[in-house]
């Protein structure tokens, strides 16, 4: 994985979405978005208690045949990178395995965002079709896995996940990802658990499972304002990233998210902004069983939601919604990882922006 694919502003300069970031820069409706967030259900086969999308698990999935219409549409659209993710796991659902099938096949690139479990039965298809697979796993052991990553039974799946993340490793095209999640959890005697200490231990794990990155995140709130953590803490995170960079080389990357640098400068929980449109939201969106919402920050936010892909056509969607309906200003106070790139889209409309790449690199803006 390219340090350069963390660079979300320097993405938007790829020649082949320049002419829709065009569109955006000058403050017009784009015709289509360049990168779709398609949640293909909202059930999870695990119960994680600080799961963000707790209160929208379990509440329907889109039917086998209407999630192939859309994979159809996405493609016709001329979309450029579809990830698929979801409140719930979207490996879950049966029909994923043809969405990877039909994008791949078209060229559009695809992102993995799952929990490990069932990367086997999906085995073929991540290996193929996937630009990239990122599993959540936030632990280095199956004890910590077993507390913050329970299964439905309350019992830890992290051997499984593991073995699973080798199948790939040795099968995958595309990148692998291992995941961790800063967590701690307040007890009843004024202490907390947390899975901090845990750091290097996975860090390592990661790298023997061959996977491609390691990337280190922040907690949020049901908000998602970024969750603080104690100086201490994150001073042992830190020295355990420290620890991890040996690690690194051509093969293998240590990735430390933007919510880990708001940590680290302890920004705080808000991020003030001062545009009142979203222009990314006329690049990027999301497509739920639910809705179709301005971006995956807003996923079950009423006031977000601009149609419904169960009945709609997301061209008939994109045509008639009105992406402006979240003020950022007011509505987007959270840590956004886009808040740069739309500062840099604002720079373009005014003609001072830098000259478009040579080639492209990543289409995940």
């Amino acid at each position: 994985m390219a340090a350069d694919r963390l660079d979300l502003v320097s993405k938007l300069y790829q020649p082949s979405g320049w002419p829709r970031i065009l569109e955006v820069a000058a403050g017009s409706r784009s015709t289509a978005p360049l990168v779709v967030d398609l949640d293909p259900t909202t059930f999870c086969d695990l119960a994680c208690p600080e799961c963000i999308s707790g209160k929208l698990l379990n509440q329907g999935r889109f039917s086998a045949e209407r999630l192939s219409e859309l994979a159809r549409e996405l493609v016709e659209m001329s979309v450029r990178a579809v990830i698929l993710i979801g409140g719930g796991e979207p490996l879950a659902h049966p029909g994923t395995k043809r969405v990877l099938r039909v994008l791949g096949e078209a060229g559009l690139a695809v992102g993995v965002v799952t929990n490990g479990t069932l990367i086997r039965q999906n085995l073929d298809e991540l290996a193929a079709y996937a630009s990239w697979v990122r599993v959540s796993v936030d632990a280095g052991t199956s004890a910590t896995y077993g507390v913050f990553r329970p299964d439905r039974k309350g019992a830890s799946v992290f051997d499984r996940v593991i073995a699973n993340m080798r199948l790939l490793a040795e099968a995958k095209s595309g990148a692998l990802g291992y995941s961790f999640l800063l967590m701690s959890r307040p007890q009843a005697d004024g202490k907390s658990v947390s899975n901090h200490h845990e750091v290097h231990t996975a860090a390592e794990l990661a790298y023997d499972i061959g996977c491609d990155y390691f990337e280190v995140k922040a907690m949020f709130d049901d908000d998602h304002h970024i969750i603080p953590v104690a100086d201490s803490l994150l001073s042992s995170v830190e020295e355990q990233l420290a620890r991890a960079a040996r690690l690194e080389g051509d093969t293998f990357q240590i990735v430390n998210s933007s919510t880990l640098h708001s940590l680290r400068n302890h920004r705080g929980p808000v991020q003030p902004k001062q545009y009142e449109r979203c222009r990314i939201a006329e690049l990027r969106t999301l497509v739920t069983p639910s809705g179709v919402y301005t971006c995956a920050y807003h996923r079950g936010n009423e006031k977000a939601r601009i149609g419904d892909a169960v009945t709609q056509s997301l061209a008939e969607i994109w045509r008639d919604s009105d992406r402006g309906l979240v003020n950022p200003s007011s509505d987007c106070r959270f840590h956004c990882a886009r808040h740069a790139s739309n500062l840099e889209l604002e720079r373009i409309g005014e003609g001072d922006g830098a000259p478009v790449l040579d080639a492209d690199y990543d289409p995940f803006i």
